[in-house]
């Protein structure tokens, strides 16, 4: 097995299970106010750092890896396989796409370039976040209309549970990515 590939599966495990431990915090702290799944987490925010280091196929790998550890240990609230399969492993893997953005901050990182590389990080983390909702979203609609109040609209229903905790981690993650971008050693983005 080349370097490369070795260094790029221990990164990727590594920040799984950074992203695994972060949202474990979150559930104990938040989930009380999302009964049927999800929280305020900052459990994204190692999938986008990874997102930037290895582009597309780090962030996706490394979100599905997420999904997966919440499944297998769990944490996850499946109500049935197809839910679950959304909900966790396709819904933190589209976090990764964050990673169509990685060559900009990367290159803006190289440069010090903190506008471009902040702007590309910011832009990577609305764009899995927003993904992550869709998934969301669309499960709730398809799985949870039981649980929307009477007379509430699913879609209404499933916009206002997920859309919750999605915009309040997806804002903090954003800050968060900028922050941790900043003190990362600029070397780190290099060998990637």
């Amino acid at each position: 097995m080349r370097k490369t590939n070795l260094l790029f599966l221990v990164e990727s495990a590594i920040f799984s299970t950074l992203a695994y431990i972060l949202d474990l915090f979150s559930m104990f702290l938040t989930s009380r106010f999302w009964p049927q799944g999800g929280s305020v987490s900052i459990a994204m925010l190692p999938i986008f750092i990874i997102s930037y280091r290895w582009g597309l196929k780090g962030g996706l790998f490394s979100g599905f890896l997420l999904g997966m550890l919440q499944v297998v240990t769990g944490t996850a609230y499946v109500a049935q396989p197809v839910q679950g399969f959304i909900d966790y492993f396709l819904a933190f893997a589209l976090v990764g796409f964050a990673g169509v953005f990685a060559r900009q901050v990367q290159e803006g990182l190289q440069n010090g370039n903190i506008v471009k590389w902040a702007t590309f990080a910011v832009f990577g983390v609305i764009l899995g976040g927003s993904l992550r909702f869709l998934a969301h979203f669309v499960a709730g609609i398809a799985f949870f209309a039981e649980y929307a109040p009477e007379g509430q609209p699913v879609v209404i229903y499933s916009l206002v549970y997920n859309g919750g905790y999605m915009s309040i981690s997806t804002i903090i993650c954003a800050i968060l990515s900028v922050m941790v971008l900043s003190a990362i050693p600029k070397k780190y983005f290099a060998t990637a």
